[in-house]
Formats: C-alpha cells, sequence, structure tokens
C-alpha cells in the first residue's frame, strides 16, 4: 500500500509576489498625505458651494495671507523637528520689525530696503539664538522659555520703544509691499495683484528642505529630536543644534514681520499677538510629531495652505468667520487620533 504525503511547498515567492501597501499604511508612512487629502476634499466641496473660490482673485489672496503663515511655520517645524516648541516667534517678529521701521523713518528715512530687510532678519536670529542659548544653558523645556521671552520681547517692544501705530511708512518699504510679481484685471474691472514677496516664501521653504535633505545640521537636528542622549553620544554638539534651531526660527520671523509691515503698509506694535498657536496647528497637521524627530517640508507647506483654505473658505461656503478656530480645533483633534493610531499600530 503506497502512502501518499503532502509537502510542503518550499518555493520562494517572486517580487511580484509580495504584497502591496495598502492606503492605510501610506498614510501612516506619509501622514502629511492626510492632510493633503483633506485639504483637496475642502477645495472640491468649497468649489462646488461657490465657484468663486477658484477666481484667480481669491487664490491670490490665499496666496499672499500663506506667507506670513508660511515663514513662521517653516521655523515651528525646525523647532519641533529638533524636540522643542516655540511660541515666542510672533513677538520676536513684532519686535524686530518695529524697531526697524520705528528707526527708518526717524533716522535714516533713505535706509535701503534691503538693509531693512536684513536688519530684520539678523535682529530675529540674534533673538532666537538667545532662546537656544537659554534652553541649551538652563536645561529647561523650550516651551517654558520661550513663554518668558515671548513676555519679555513684548515687555520691551511696549514699554521702551513704542505703543503707536506707525501709519506713514517710507516709500521704499512701501514699494517693497507692492511691487507686482502677477498683476491682471478681473472680471469687474478690479486689478488683482501677486506681490513679489510671496517668492520668499517658496525661498524659504527650499532653503528648510536643503538643510534637512542636504547637509549635517539636518541630520543632527533629527537626531536631537529623536533622542538627544543617543544623538550626543554619535557626536552632534547639541549646543550647536539649539542655538542655529531658534536662531534659524528667529530670522524666518524677523523676514515674516517686515513683510507683514510692508503687505499692511503700517506697523502695529500689538501685530501677530496669538497666531503662534494657528502656526503650531499647520505644523502639526503637516504630520510633525510634538516629540520631535518627525517632518517634513512638504507636510508643513501642507499644513499651512490647509489653514489658509479653511481660514478664508468659511466665508464664501456662508460659515461665520467665528467658526474658523473651531474647524482648525476640530482638525487638531483629528490629526492627534490619528497620530496615536499610527503609533500603536507601528
Amino acid at each position: 500500500m503506497t502512502m501518499v504525503q503532502d509537502m510542503p511547498d518550499t518555493s520562494i515567492p517572486t517580487p511580484h509576489e509580495s504584497p502591496r501597501p495598502t492606503i492605510g499604511a501610506l498614510f501612516r508612512r506619509r501622514p502629511e498625505l492626510v492632510s493633503l487629502a483633506i485639504l483637496i476634499a475642502i477645495c472640491v466641496i468649497v468649489a462646488s458651494i461657490n465657484p468663486a473660490f477658484l477666481q484667480p482673485s481669491s487664490l491670490i489672496d490665499m496666496g499672499r495671507a500663506s506667507v506670513v503663515t508660511g515663514l513662521f511655520a517653516l521655523g515651528v517645524f525646525a523647532i519641533l523637528a529638533a524636540g522643542g516648541i516655540d511660541v515666542s516667534f510672533p513677538a520676536i517678529a513684532a519686535l524686530t520689525m518695529y524697531s526697524a521701521t520705528l528707526f527708518v523713518i526717524n533716522v535714516w528715512p533713505t535706509a535701503p530696503m534691503a538693509l531693512v530687510v536684513v536688519s530684520t532678519v539678523v535682529g530675529g536670529a540674534a533673538l532666537g539664538a538667545l532662546n537656544g542659548w537659554m534652553v541649551h544653558t538652563l536645561k529647561v523645556p523650550s516651551l517654558i522659555v520661550t513663554v518668558g521671552t515671548q513676555y519679555l520681547f513684548r515687555g520691551i517692544l511696549l514699554a521702551f520703544i513704542g505703543t503707536v501705530w506707525l501709519m506713514e511708512l517710507p516709500p521704499q518699504m512701501i514699494a517693497f509691499g507692492k511691487a507686482p510679481l502677477l498683476e491682471f484685471q478681473s472680471g469687474n474691472g478690479v486689478t488683482v495683484t501677486l506681490p513679489m514677496y510671496f517668492l520668499v516664501f517658496p525661498a524659504a521653504a527650499l532653503l528648510t528642505w536643503f538643510m534637512f535633505n542636504k547637509t549635517l545640521m539636518g541630520r543632527a537636528i533629527f537626531a536631537t529630536g529623536g533622542n538627544a542622549d543617543v544623538a550626543e553620544r554619535l557626536g552632534y554638539n547639541q549646543r550647536i543644534v539649539h542655538i542655529f534651531v531658534f536662531a534659524f526660527t528667529g530670522a524666518l520671523a524677523g523676514m515674516a514681520g517686515i513683510i507683514h509691515v510692508c503687505a499692511n503698509r503700517m506697523a502695529n506694535p500689538f501685530d501677530l499677538m496669538g497666531i503662534e498657536i494657528e502656526v503650531i496647528a499647520a505644523v502639526v497637521l503637516g504630520g510633525a510629531r510634538i516629540t520631535g524627530g518627525t517632518g517634513t517640508v512638504f507636510g508643513t507647506i501642507t499644513g499651512v495652505l490647509l489653514i489658509t483654505v479653511v481660514n478664508n473658505s468659511l466665508v464664501l461656503v456662508g460659515i461665520p468667520s467665528t467658526w474658523q478656530r473651531v474647524v482648525v480645533g476640530a482638525f487638531i483633534l483629528l490629526a492627534a487620533a490619528f497620530f496615536v493610531k499610527r503609533s500603536h499600530k507601528s
């Protein structure tokens, strides 16, 4: 009697037989794609309800609105990637932009605009470096340090520099804010202008991408955010990393501040208060973790566009502007739930 025994299949699967990644796995690996999907969905819904959303004037308005928030967000992304958090950047922007504007008006009315921009960027970098130095030296969480310096910088501005709105800007600052990159007539005869300063945002995004993907400092920042002790054992100088990321954020804040002044054609020392929550929300929605070590420039830009679209499109669909924070808060909670679920599955 012959016994027939099933032999196990020992054949080696070919590469074509490997399982394909699911959409859920792709979203867990690239969380910024979740924000991109939400952004596209919102644009489609709003455009279907109110086609005016897709008019060039509306799109250009959102492009202008994204510049200052985007510059802030790129800086915050750098600090979050290093495992820190900063809430003092609006105060840095306000102090540098108001001081520079006041100096030009009262001391040097013919100052070259390039020098004005450089002075705000350098001043912002210096204030940011002070944040980084204190975070490293005092060995306390960066949130505590930057809450303190936020009040310190605002206090210096209001107590020693000025509280008066500067309504008459020098002509070179007005020209900087009005210089057109793209200009055309809309259907109702209104001239729509995309200003030249819009290019600063994509230029800063490219610079940030290069820093994180092509330089040793970018690797050091991610390593510090992932595990500071391990990064130090690997030879990364934590003092340099902390001072650099906060100085980088301060420099972008100074740039954002002077653009804000020139775009609005006035300098208000009380401007930009409370914007830090919105900016941090944009970065988190873009896939960066508060705990550090993760995130992408593409995700940060996506988060900025998502916040900008929400802030500018609710009115178009008949939702009061007072609901903006409700919607943004709901997005943050959804993003937090997604990231917690993602970490558990990982």
